[in-house]
């Protein structure tokens, strides 16, 4: 992108694996851009209050760059007992994740937004995903997490592969939205900023 000002294409403003690999699914030439914002809670701001503003700054950074671009940005958070779960980090983090929802429920807020400078479009949507834990063995989350490692995941699972046994049922209007970007919302809102899909 040597003129920013003249890019007129898609770019999803994240560095994300997870997300690039599901915006890939919709079979749109795209570029990664990292937003680079303050990711920081306001004092006392509610989890889907904070979901949806970091979803508008970063598409917002990332258009006020690239004027003529599509951007998407997208930010997810899990709440589990009224708190915020971040990515563990580490395995012990994890271990302990995994083992307090155990019978549990966790509910995941993924908010996008896609914004467009050049025709002053900007939407957004926040889904919201429900998972339900079954009972978890302590054998069963070491031999999870010894084998998926997910400690770069909020709530210490990848749902998209091995986590999804950890599960009772999931309850969600969109199967990606866990992953990290719901695509159903997403792929609407691009046909509304003038792409077609299919």
């Amino acid at each position: 992108m040597k003129d920013k000002s003249l890019f007129s294409g898609l770019i999803l403003a994240s560095t994300s694996k997870y997300r690039r690999m599901l915006l890939e699914r919709l079979d749109l030439p795209f570029e990664c851009q990292s937003p680079a914002i303050d990711e920081t809670a306001e004092n006392g701001e509610p989890p889907l209050d904070l979901v949806e503003r970091l979803a508008l700054r970063k598409a917002e950074s990332i258009s006020r760059k690239f004027s003529g671009a599509i951007v998407i940005g997208s930010d997810q958070i899990a709440v589990f007992n009224d708190r915020i779960i971040g990515k563990p980090g580490n395995y012990d983090a994890a271990q302990a994740q995994l083992a307090s929802f155990s019978g549990q429920v966790v509910e995941f807020l993924t908010a996008v937004s896609v914004q467009s400078a050049a025709s002053n479009f900007c939407a957004l949507h926040t889904d919201r995903t429900q998972v339900f834990f079954r009972n978890l063995q302590v054998d069963e989350i070491e031999r999870y997490l010894d084998k998926e490692k997910p400690f770069d995941c909020a709530g210490a699972f990848k749902a998209e592969s091995l986590g999804i046994t950890l599960f009772e049922r999931i309850s969600s209007s969109d199967p990606t939205a866990i992953i990290g970007l719901p695509l159903i919302r997403t792929a609407s809102m691009l046909r509304e900023a003038g792409l077609k899909l299919p």
